[in-house]
């Protein structure tokens, strides 16, 4: 397997991208055949298919860059490394994600702009699916595209080109959908991008541990569910839909926006240097041997 993988590794990015998601949708189309044959609903059709999809990942991955890149622990070499340290950066993430959901919603509670409203859904069983989806969503999306995607682009490219490129393909991964259903949510496009650099720029800060990355996130996720799922705020109509957001979506508005934003700053401050220095380092050591 390693003869025939290897030759992959001499491909520009584009293509070891193409060729591996092609591999995964081979291994899978035969099981999403019978989703899309037998099951008629389609947001059945949506989890069934595409959880499988994402555990199929995770499982062909590690056979790809061991023997694509002949890259052992790919895991830990995406990021994903199970240590105090990352733990910590994970729950710091977490709370940054958190606290700007309810910043964003306070603060247009004070203009205004929505009202919090009590709710009659049992809101600890609201809390605890939040934080299943959320994390659940940030782990297999910045394994995704802050591991893999990420690593097979700085193989090949130099830093600016992949910071953005892989904010924009995270952007457009989110409008693989029917067209009218992509129109009916396009505005929600720089708002991902901005998350795209948000936890490209938190992977860097952390020297590529992805910690802060998956807890920013799926704060993000878990605080947006809480207060979309669980019913807790009603939006007013005082001002347009585009300073609140397109479709309730907060993504899709100025508002939201603008805390992406200031997060995408904060988060950009705190890289500094330090991946230039890191790849400056690296480059020292090769020429020095």
């Amino acid at each position: 397997m390693k003869v025939k993988l290897s030759f992959f590794s001499s491909y520009p990015a584009p293509i070891r991208i193409a060729s591996f998601l092609l591999i995964l949708a081979l291994l899978w189309l035969p099981y999403g055949a019978l989703i899309y044959f037998f099951i008629a609903d389609e947001n059945q059709q949506t989890i069934l298919a595409m959880v499988p999809l994402a555990i199929g990942f995770f499982i062909v991955i590690p056979f790809w860059s061991k023997y694509v890149h002949n890259q052992s622990q790919v895991y830990r070499h995406y990021g994903l490394e199970f240590t105090s340290r990352n733990g910590i950066e994970l729950l710091q993430g977490i709370s940054i994600g958190l606290i700007s959901i309810l910043f964003l919603f306070s603060l247009q509670a004070i203009l205004g702009w929505v009202i919090w409203q009590q709710t009659d859904t049992f809101l600890l069983k609201i809390v605890l699916e939040g934080a299943i989806t959320g994390l659940g969503v940030a782990v297999a999306e910045e394994v995704v595209f802050r591991g893999w995607i990420l690593d097979e682009l700085e193989r090949d490219y130099r830093h600016l080109i992949v910071v953005w490129t892989v904010a924009i393909i995270f952007a457009i991964s989110h409008f693989i959908r029917p067209l009218p259903e992509v129109i009916k949510t396009s505005p929600q496009f720089l708002g991902l991008l901005l998350l795209g650099l948000i936890c490209v720029w938190a992977k860097y800060s952390c020297r590529g541990r992805l910690g802060l990355s998956i807890g920013i996130h799926g704060g993000l996720v878990w605080g947006y569910y809480i207060v979309d799922i669980g019913n807790l705020t009603e939006y007013t109509r005082k001002v347009p839909i585009w300073l609140t957001g397109v479709n309730d979506n907060p993504l899709a508005g100025v508002i939201g926006l603008l805390c992406l934003s200031i997060l995408a700053l904060w988060m950009k401050l705190r890289v500094g240097n330090k991946f230039y220095i890191k790849k400056q380092d690296a480059e020292g050591k090769k020429q020095s041997r």
